[in-house]
């Protein structure tokens, strides 16, 4: 089987949810013996359809524009038995890339009007056409968000194209997030296999779909999450892509929100067999306590106090969200005592220290 994906994503590596989700899809194909070609149009040049007609008239089949898609891709897209659309959402459609790609396939169209049986003014193809997957991704966490991408796509299918399947992720941005990396390694998988179904059968299992699309987190969590996110960007004047870059985390602006974020950093390999517990108690524009306890690579957070703490923490909640975010040194801090330890200092040291870093 011959298949073309087309990544209509300008965004690269870990920041695209579209070409992470795609690159497994891909994988699955290829095990399943399928030749695939993959094309980020963000490397190509198309010029968008001028509706001039010259493909129906002066040269039947052929657009006028000289560029990448008529040179390379739409020939592609003619030999290939199936295309992927992989577009990220905008707007509840796919973005500008990929509508200018579907079209400047007008090539592959008559001018002539036929009736379908159900009385529908139609364009005969002039070639056949690849049977079509669409794969999106978005923001928001509601499957709802895909509701007009996909009735588009049904109502604007030529009647002798078949889609066989529509692959949608909402929530993506989770996708990446330490806090979801079970739940999104799931997810992944299932595309992979989807990948394989789609080769062996032309369609995708009700089983795979449902793991694709499973929930990945409740819209509280994702929109606390997601401001915090946003807030630091504004803040920094940083863009997502900076954001990343910069391996910077979301600073947390009350005790709720850090004992959210807290437990993605500690090294929970660290606590080995025992049962320790990290008590900070901070001062300032937040004065409150909170507590972790570590255990069997898991950690439990509460608000107040445990008895007996392995660790405790006294320290102005900003200098804390300044050493989480590495806006400061924490060495640094402890030696010009802007916060103090008591406790298993060695430990703390271990719990703060990622296996990376080791």
């Amino acid at each position: 089987m011959k298949i073309l994906a087309i990544n209509s994503s300008p965004r690269v590596g870990g920041q695209s949810k579209t070409e992470l989700m795609l690159n497994h899809l891909v994988k699955g194909m290829r095990d399943a013996g399928a030749k695939v070609d993959v094309m980020n149009l963000r490397e190509k040049k198309i010029k968008n359809c001028i509706g001039c007609f010259t493909c129906w008239t002066k040269t039947p089949g052929r657009c006028i524009h000289k560029d990448d898609m008529t040179g390379e891709l739409f020939p592609k897209w003619l030999e290939a038995d199936l295309a992927v659309y992989a577009t990220p959402l905008y707007y509840h459609t796919m973005n500008s890339a990929m509508g200018a790609f579907r079209e400047r396939t007008l090539p592959a169209i008559q001018p002539f009007f036929e009736k379908t049986d159900d009385g529908k003014t139609f364009h005969p193809l002039r070639h056949k056409v690849p049977a079509a997957v669409w794969l999106s991704v978005c923001g928001f966490p509601e499957e709802s968000e895909f509701d007009a991408l996909s009735a588009y796509l049904n109502r604007t299918r030529h009647k002798d194209e078949n889609i066989a399947a529509e692959i949608y992720r909402s929530g993506a941005e989770t996708m990446t997030h330490p806090f979801f990396k079970e739940k999104a390694a799931d997810v992944l998988d299932a595309t992979t296999q989807a990948g394989k179904e789609l080769v062996e059968s032309m369609k995708i299992l009700p089983g795979t779909m449902a793991r694709i699309r499973q929930p990945i987190t409740d819209f509280k969590f994702f929109s606390q999450i997601g401001n915090l996110f946003w807030k630091t960007c504004i803040a920094e004047k940083v863009t997502p892509k900076e954001f990343e870059k910069k391996h910077m985390i979301p600073r947390p602006d009350s005790i709720e929100s850090f004992m959210w974020l807290f437990p993605v950093g500690i090294n929970k390999e660290a606590s080995g067999d025992r049962k320790v517990i990290l008590q900070f108690e901070f001062s300032g524009e937040v004065e409150d306590k909170c507590c972790f306890t570590i255990e069997k690579g898991n950690v439990e957070a509460k608000k107040g106090t445990e008895e007996n703490p392995n660790i405790t923490i006294k320290t102005p909640f900003a200098v804390w969200m300044d050493i989480m975010t590495r806006k400061a040194d924490g060495q640094q801090m402890f030696m010009e005592q802007k916060y103090t330890v008591t406790g298993d200092i060695g430990l703390m040291i271990q719990l703060f220290t990622k296996k990376s870093d080791q």
